[in-house]
Parts: C-alpha cells; sequence; structure tokens
C-alpha cells in the first residue's frame, strides 16, 4: 500500500442535524456539525493572536504552503476533532434522540456484535473513523502506516482529550466497524462521518493535501492549539446563544452562515480566556529597573543583544545576591524580541519560592510587557496564595480582569501554562515530557515562551534527566531559554546546553566551562556556544567558614558527651548567645523538619529572654498548616528581608535567630549577619552563605565580623571514625559521598576563606571531580571510593529510569504520537512525580472543642460541606506529612462523606486533634503526633 492520490467515492450528503455533540448544560441537544464549525473558527482565531509569526512560518513551511493556506488546513483538522461522536456508543448517551436515530434505517443496528461492543471514546471513534476521509483527500498512505500523514493527523485528532491512541494497522484502516463495531456498522454512520468532514472541509476552504508528516514538535504545537480550540467552544455561554432552531438546514449555505458568525465571535472568545501573545518593548535595563545594573546585569545588558539573532539558550552563573532574577528578566525581554516569543514561564524549583516570585514578576509586566499580559501562578497550591486569590468578578468565567490578572478560564485544570506569562515550579514544566494526559499541552504552553529557569543546580538526576529531555523539546519549537545558577558544575552545564543543541538539530557534543560570575550563549539556528563572558562581580567579598565538629546530641536521648568533644547543643549556645546580648539576626538551618523542631525548642529553653520577646526566635519550615506557615514566611521576609531605603538599613536589628530547613536556600531574598548550618553538601551551603550579609546594612554588630565579610559555622556531626559522618536521623537526604567530599575540602580551605564570586566555580568543580581525594591515607580513601560507588550507581538508576519514564526527544515522535501517552512497563501514577522519592501527601488539622471539631484550635470553626470558597478554607488548614505517616491511616482518619466527591479533598487525611495541655495531640493510624507551636511533629 503506497497511496499518495485521492482514494474512495463519496456523492456529496448534507450532514444530519439530529446528530449532536453537545448536550450538558444546554436547553437541548447541539448538533455536532455547529460544534465542529465553531471550534474551526476558534482554531483560526487562535492561529492568529497565539501563534507567532516564526512559529506559522514554520508550520506552512512543513506543510509546503502558504501561511494562509496552513491557516486554513489546521482550522480544517481542528473542526474534524469530533467526528468520532457520530459512532453507535456515542449517540445513545441522549435517549430521545437516539430512539428517533434508531427508527431510521440508515443507523438501525442489527448487527449483534454492534449491540454488545465495549464502550468506545468518542477521540478513539475519531482517530479510526477518519483515515478514510484524509485519503479521499489526497493525504498519502504509506507502509509503515505511522509514516502516513493519512493516519499522523487521524491520530493527532483522536488525542484531543489527552492521549494518543496506537497506531492502527492496514487492516484496521480497511475495515474500521469491523473491529470496533461500536462505530457503527449501518451505512449510515460512516456515511455521516464523511459528510460532517466533508462538510467542515468545503466550508473552511481547504483543499490541500498533507504530503509528509509533520515533524514530532509542529504536531504537538497542532495538538496543542486543537484542545484549546475545542475547549473555548465548548463552553455553555458560547453554545447557548448560537443554538439553531429546530426548522435548522444543513445545507452549504446555512453551514457557512454558521461558520461566519462564529468567525467574527471568536476572537473575541480567545481575548475573554485571556489568551494571546505578550509583546517586550526595546527598553534599557535603567528603563526596566529602578536602579542601576550592577556588573553582572551591565554586561549582559549590553553584550547580549550583539550575539542573539533569534532563539537560543542564556546560561547566567553568579553567586546568590547578584541580581540574577533582574538579569533573567531582562534577558527575556531580548530573547523574546529577538525569537518572536510571546511570553515567559518563569520557574522555581519550591512552591514557596514560586509564591515568592510572583509579586516580582507581575511587577515586571506591569512596568515592561505590552500586548496580552495574563499572569498565571502555577503549583499545586497556587490558588491559596493571597497575591494571586481571585479579584472582583474573576469567577464569571469569561472575562480577565485587570491587564495582568488571570481570569477564572486560565486558572481552571490544565490551562495556567497557556498564559502569555506564568510563574511556579519547575515540575509544572518538567510534566511536560512525562507520559500523562495532556502532558503535551504543557509542551504547547512552553513551545512560544520564554523559559526562565532559576537555581539550575538545585535538581537530583531524575529530574535533571527529565530537564535535559525538555530543553531538547525546547531546543526544537526554537523557544528560547535562560538557566539560572548559583553553583553548576561544568559537566552539568555541558548536558544541560548538549540537549537544546540536540533538539535545534546539531548532535555533536560541546564542552561547556562556565565562567564565574558570567555567561554564555548557544545560538539554536548554528548551534554555535558563544565564549563565555566573565561579568565580574559588584559584590566581591571573602566569606569566612569556621567548621565544628560535633556530637549530634539533637535528640535528648543523645546528650551523653564523648570526651573531648563539644556537643551541637552546647555550640550552638556558645555561638548564638551574643544575640541576646548584643544583637544580629542568625540563621540556624538544619536538614530535618524534626532536627530543626527540637533545635528551636532547645533554644526556647536555653535563650529563654529572647525566645519571650516576639520575634527573638522563630521557627520556619514546610511541616506547618498551610496558612500558619504562610504567615511565618511573610513575617521572615518583613523581619530578614531587603530593606527598604538606606535608612531603614541603617537601623540597626534587634536579635533574632531564625531556625529553618532547607526551604530558605533557595530564592527567598533573606539577609542575615550569621549564618550556621549542620552539614550539606557543597552547593547547599554556598546557596545558604548568600544569605549572609547580603544587603547593605552600615550597622552590623561588631560580633560577626567585619560587613563586607559574610560568616558561615558548619557544624559536623562526628561519626565513629572520627570523620564527619550523617547521623541515621538524616537518612538519605544527603548523598554521604558528597557529605564527606564536602568536608575534606572545607578542611583544606586557607584559613577557611572562600572568596566570592572567585573561588566558588573551582570549589563546585572539585568536589564532583573524579581525582578528588588522591592525598587521603589508604583507608579514607577506600571508604570514599565506596561511597562514590553507591552515588553513582544511585544517580544511574534514576537516569535510567527518568529515561525509561519520559517521553521520547522530539525527533522519535513523529511517526507515533501515541509516545507522548504510553508508559514503560511498571511505571505507576505515584511513579510519575518528578521528584523521584518525594513521598508525601497531606492532612488536614481539625480541633476537638466543646462545639465539635473545628478548623482552628482557638475558635469554632465547623467541618464545611465542600463548595468552592469552602475548598479553599479547608485547604489553607492542610499540612504536608511524609507518605510513611499517611500510609497507615484508619477510617478515624478519613474525610467527612461530602468531601469525598472532592478531587482536591478526597485523598487528605483528617487528623484528629485533642487538647493535652498546652498542645493538641492526635493519631495517624497508630502514628501519635502532636501539634503545637512548633507544627506538627512525632509525640
Amino acid at each position: 500500500m503506497n497511496e499518495s492520490n485521492p482514494v474512495g467515492r463519496f456523492e456529496p450528503v448534507d450532514p444530519d442535524s439530529r446528530l449532536w455533540g453537545k448536550s450538558a448544560g444546554l436547553p437541548g441537544p447541539y448538533p455536532v456539525i455547529c460544534h465542529l464549525l465553531d471550534t474551526a473558527a476558534v482554531a483560526g482565531a487562535l492561529w492568529d493572536a497565539v501563534l507567532s509569526e516564526r512559529v506559522r512560518a514554520r508550520i506552512a513551511g512543513a506543510m509546503g504552503v502558504s501561511e494562509a493556506e496552513a491557516r486554513k488546513t489546521v482550522m480544517l483538522w481542528a473542526g474534524l476533532h469530533d467526528i468520532g461522536k457520530i459512532s453507535l456508543h456515542f449517540q445513545q448517551q441522549v435517549a430521545e434522540e437516539f430512539a428517533e436515530l434508531m427508527g431510521d434505517p440508515a443507523y438501525a443496528e442489527d448487527n449483534p456484535a454492534a449491540k454488545r461492543s465495549g464502550y468506545l471514546r468518542h477521540e478513539t471513534a475519531t482517530h479510526w473513523g477518519l483515515v478514510e476521509f484524509f485519503r479521499q483527500c489526497g493525504y498519502p498512505l504509506h507502509k509503515p502506516v505511522r509514516k502516513s500523514p493519512a493516519h499522523q493527523i487521524a491520530q493527532l485528532l483522536g488525542g484531543h482529550h489527552g492521549c494518543f491512541a496506537p497506531t492502527l494497522q492496514v487492516k484496521e484502516i480497511n475495515n474500521p466497524s469491523g473491529y470496533q463495531p461500536a462505530l457503527g456498522t449501518a451505512e449510515g454512520w460512516r456515511e455521516q462521518r464523511l459528510a460532517h468532514a466533508h462538510a467542515v472541509r468545503r466550508t473552511v476552504g481547504a483543499d490541500k493535501p498533507l504530503e509528509s508528516v509533520l515533524p514530532g514538535e509542529l504536531a504537538v504545537v497542532v495538538a496543542g492549539l486543537v484542545v484549546v480550540a475545542d475547549w473555548l467552544a465548548s463552553q455553555v455561554d458560547v453554545i447557548e446563544p448560537r443554538m439553531p432552531g429546530e426548522d435548522w438546514k444543513t445545507g452549504d449555505s446555512e453551514l457557512a452562515e454558521h461558520f461566519e458568525t462564529a468567525a467574527e465571535a471568536a476572537p473575541r472568545w480567545v481575548r475573554a480566556a485571556g489568551l494571546g501573545r505578550a509583546a517586550f518593548p526595546d527598553r534599557p535595563f535603567t528603563r526596566q529597573f529602578p536602579f542601576s545594573p550592577n556588573k553582572l546585569q551591565a554586561d549582559v545588558a549590553e553584550y547580549l543583544p550583539k550575539v542573539v539573532k533569534g532563539p537560543g539558550l542564556l546560561l547566567v552563573t553568579a553567586p546568590t545576591g547578584d541580581g540574577k532574577t533582574e538579569t533573567a528578566l531582562h534577558a527575556a525581554s531580548v530573547m523574546a524580541r529577538a525569537s518572536g516569543a510571546c511570553g515567559i514561564y518563569f520557574a522555581l524549583p519550591t512552591m514557596a519560592t514560586a509564591d515568592a516570585m510572583f509579586t516580582r514578576v507581575r511587577r515586571f509586566a506591569e512596568d515592561n510587557v505590552e500586548g496580552d499580559r495574563a499572569l498565571t501562578l502555577l503549583h499545586s497550591m497556587a490558588w491559596l496564595s493571597p497575591d494571586y486569590a481571585p479579584g472582583e468578578g474573576a469567577t464569571d468565567g469569561s472575562a480577565v480582569l485587570a491587564d495582568t490578572e488571570a481570569g477564572q478560564w486560565l486558572r481552571t485544570g490544565r490551562r495556567g501554562l497557556l498564559a502569555p506569562l506564568a510563574n511556579g515550579t519547575v515540575d509544572q514544566a518538567l510534566t511536560g515530557v512525562l507520559p500523562v494526559r495532556y502532558g503535551f499541552l504543557r509542551l504547547f504552553g512552553l513551545s512560544n515562551k520564554v523559559l526562565v529557569l532559576d537555581e539550575a543546580h538545585a535538581y537530583g538526576p531524575w529530574m535533571h534527566s527529565l530537564l535535559v529531555r525538555l530543553l531538547e523539546w525546547l531546543g526544537a519549537f526554537g523557544a528560547p531559554v535562560v538557566l539560572l545558577s548559583a553553583t553548576l558544575t561544568g559537566r552539568a552545564a555541558s548536558s544541560l546546553v548538549d540537549a537544546y543543541r540536540r533538539g535545534a538539530g546539531f548532535r555533536e557534543p560541546s564542552t561547556v566551562e562556565p565562567c564565574y560570575p558570567g555567561w554564555l550563549f548557544v545560538d539554536a539556528g548554528s548551534g554555535s556556544v558563544s565564549e563565555p563572558r566573565e561579568a565580574g562581580s559588584s559584590r566581591t567579598r571573602t566569606l569566612r567558614v569556621q567548621t565544628r565538629r560535633v556530637h549530634w546530641d539533637v535528640r535528648d536521648e543523645d546528650i551523653a558527651k564523648k570526651p573531648g568533644v563539644q556537643g551541637r547543643r552546647d555550640a550552638l549556645l556558645e555561638i548564638l548567645t551574643p544575640v541576646a546580648t548584643e544583637g544580629g539576626c542568625v540563621l540556624v538551618c538544619c536538614t530535618t523538619v524534626d532536627e530543626a523542631q527540637r533545635t528551636y525548642r532547645y533554644l526556647e529553653s536555653a535563650l529563654p529572654a529572647l525566645a519571650a520577646r516576639d520575634g527573638g526566635l522563630r521557627l520556619l519550615h514546610s511541616r506547618y498548616p498551610a496558612h500558619e506557615r504562610q504567615r511565618i514566611t511573610t513575617e521572615c521576609e518583613a523581619a530578614y528581608g531587603k530593606p527598604a531605603d538606606d535608612a531603614a538599613a541603617a537601623v540597626p536589628r534587634e536579635g533574632s535567630i531564625l531556625v529553618a530547613t532547607q526551604i530558605v536556600e533557595q530564592s527567598l531574598d533573606l539577609d542575615f549577619d550569621l549564618i550556621v548550618s549542620d552539614l550539606a553538601p557543597l552547593a547547599q551551603l554556598l546557596q545558604r552563605a548568600g544569605r549572609g550579609k547580603r544587603h547593605e546594612r552600615p550597622n552590623r554588630p561588631a560580633w560577626t565580623g567585619p560587613a563586607a565579610e559574610p560568616r558561615m559555622i558548619v557544624l559536623e556531626p562526628l561519626g565513629d571514625k572520627d570523620r564527619a559522618a550523617a547521623p541515621r536521623s538524616w537518612g538519605t537526604v544527603y548523598d554521604a559521598s558528597l557529605l564527606r567530599r564536602t568536608s575534606l575540602l572545607l578542611e583544606k580551605q586557607s584559613g577557611g576563606a572562600i572568596e566570592v564570586p572567585g573561588d566558588v566555580q573551582e570549589l563546585v568543580d572539585e568536589v564532583y571531580a573524579d581525582d578528588f581525594g588522591t592525598d587521603l591515607d589508604k583507608a579514607a580513601s577506600a571508604e570514599l571510593e565506596r561511597m562514590d560507588a553507591e552515588r553513582i550507581a544511585s544517580a544511574a538508576a534514576e537516569e535510567q529510569m527518568a529515561e525509561t519514564t519520559a517521553v521520547p526527544a522530539p525527533y522519535g515522535v513523529a511517526d507515533d504520537l501515541s509516545q507522548l501517552s504510553e508508559r514503560g512497563f511498571a511505571v505507576s501514577d505515584d511513579l510519575l512525580t518528578t521528584r523521584l522519592g518525594a513521598d508525601s501527601g497531606r492532612a488536614v488539622c481539625v480541633f476537638q472543642r466543646e462545639n465539635g471539631w473545628s478548623l482552628d484550635p482557638d475558635r469554632d470553626v465547623p467541618l464545611p460541606a465542600a463548595n468552592r470558597d469552602e475548598i479553599a478554607l479547608i485547604m489553607r488548614h492542610t499540612v504536608p506529612l511524609p507518605g510513611r505517616w499517611l500510609a497507615g491511616r484508619t477510617e478515624e482518619n478519613a474525610v467527612p462523606k461530602a468531601w469525598k466527591d472532592r478531587p482536591l479533598l478526597t485523598d487528605l487525611a483528617l487528623l484528629r486533634l485533642r487538647p493535652d495541655g498546652d498542645r493538641w495531640t492526635g493519631r495517624l493510624g497508630e502514628r501519635q503526633l502532636m501539634y503545637s507551636n512548633v507544627g506538627i511533629s512525632e509525640n
């Protein structure tokens, strides 16, 4: 079989208006032909309003037609997406209409196989039912089938509900109803599928067949556009005014009139949804921001425009506090103008950092972005963020609010990445390369944006591997990328750069040696990597690092002393006592939530006067209810954040200690006079050190050292062999090999001095060097080799799992789009989290009071039902807990029956807490838990 000419005969027949396509929420069934034409019209409006000139030109080039003809063809395809609704099983869902059809001999089914066949999804029916139509239109059908345009577009349209079905076999294409009787075996079903398809073709005016399959990345763009067109055209407030009368005919003139009115209205529907293209006017850095650029920002602002000629990747490496955020936003504007990109997605490692960044991105958008600029915040709890709470009128489902505020349509379901501007967690982007439902829609949302990825160094092997795959897709799309990092190794930088180059079509590897601080640019058009530019730093300083090896007596049961070894508690008391007497702000960064809570309790008893003063002692970690964590975070930003002006900076701060976990490492702009940290890998320590003396404050306490020399004291747990070793309580939080390497490296630093930025890149590369530790004695060297082997094996396993799990690179899917939906052997929903091993869930705390159970311990807030506003209230009282805690939940932990029909609530555990002195206690299965001023802890 190698057919490229129109095949088959089809005598024109008018579409049957009794065949319905929409009914839910409507006064009656809406003919499927009407919905098909509406969707085609919306696709044309999306082509005009959302796709950039560059993307439109690429699609037209791949089709071998003009842009005007390509637009019509995409409209035709969108208008065919629901052809599968013209099938036996779909039509029987509205009994009255179906009974009338069964009275018509054209549809009546005498075939027993059709009557007893299983349920057939209408999108699958679209895939099966359209190949014949495309063959009639001249789309080639080759062997193998997967290389045929006739099949590719049918498969693409069959994926409009988020999953692509496997490639059809030749015998299935030649006899679809024989293999899928639920399509309808009576001739009227096939006849009407073809009649509807040809009617859409005639009405839209698309006659040019597709001669060869679309590249994988363009197939994803078209599939995404079809999905969005369908969603917009399916809104009740769009359909209801367009319901035809009872005597409506389906001749060509009537269909043309219906289509023309839809085409006139479609741009309004698109605008109302908040979709469109953002524009980035050419402005110097000093117009974009109310301050002069530092050395890094000035260098990028001056030289980046000279090397950017189109899409590409910018890698910026600089210490924390050197203004990488503003550098990235300015660079994104430059790159968007050069490439034609029409939006930005600013991706961050965590929900907390995404929330903190949202207001900065919004402010930048308000001041520096024109055109369509609806902005979304994307992570699982975004709708609880006070900065993202819907404003007045935001739930009307039709209009975008203030310029940069996303309306309800963009806030619903999987639509957030479709907004011109978005800010959220990196998981939202990485899910695009996992075989999840509508994963390709995330890729579509990113395909014409500048992706800004902060903290590019902060991801383990699993997420790094997914990031590599995502960069391949972005390279293929020609989507600009900005990678920001404070501590990225040359090896990791090379892997990210080469992934983007591979996607752009350049397979040969490169060698990247980042300058620090500095930047380099990768051109997607030529594959060339610019010479790294060393930008210098406006904040050159000497980081003083002191290490103390201590007995790890965090728990009361470990308090027994080792002869001649100071305990951690005594070390902390010695270090922190001056805070109470001389002032200053100190960060104490702990490895686990449990150890942060125990450290806080110890300091509360050891420094009672400081702890009694408001703000004297604070605790921040993830195991607080959401509303409480938000309150604490806001307080911390006010107490330790950037001073508002020089006058505020000159005011000495009262003594204060923040005990926290790693959540303070990234993107939170906090400033301390001293950093105390438990041992961590070098990259994390440098991140934490970046919170030391971060801003200009002339009146820092003398005991914390010179104002230009940040200090960090690292507490190293002493193991059995008098070497630093992670205590059992840390579990697998950090790799033992990296902890040992970091300890040895810090030990070698002359006088504990690290020049920032001068020494940073060398140290980051050295801690991962293959020849590290050659000067160790035989026993220590052997132990390090064993640790290294375990680290390398674990990383290889995670990388292999990512390779097995992730969707293929774009050049591997053009022949079979089902690879974007297929899961490998034993790939479960639980595994498809972009943080391998991030085993957690959420519980809602409820408190026993005189009048019953309450969401609040101090006042009566009865457990609500589950309407929209009440769901938000419930989720604000949830707390993330380890999966092993939740695994043992019992019936006592089941949510109320009214909550079980709500997807956001059904998987919650109810943690029933009863008063117990100055705290609250409850059980989660067999586990006894406590709620107090330190959050949720084990009793």
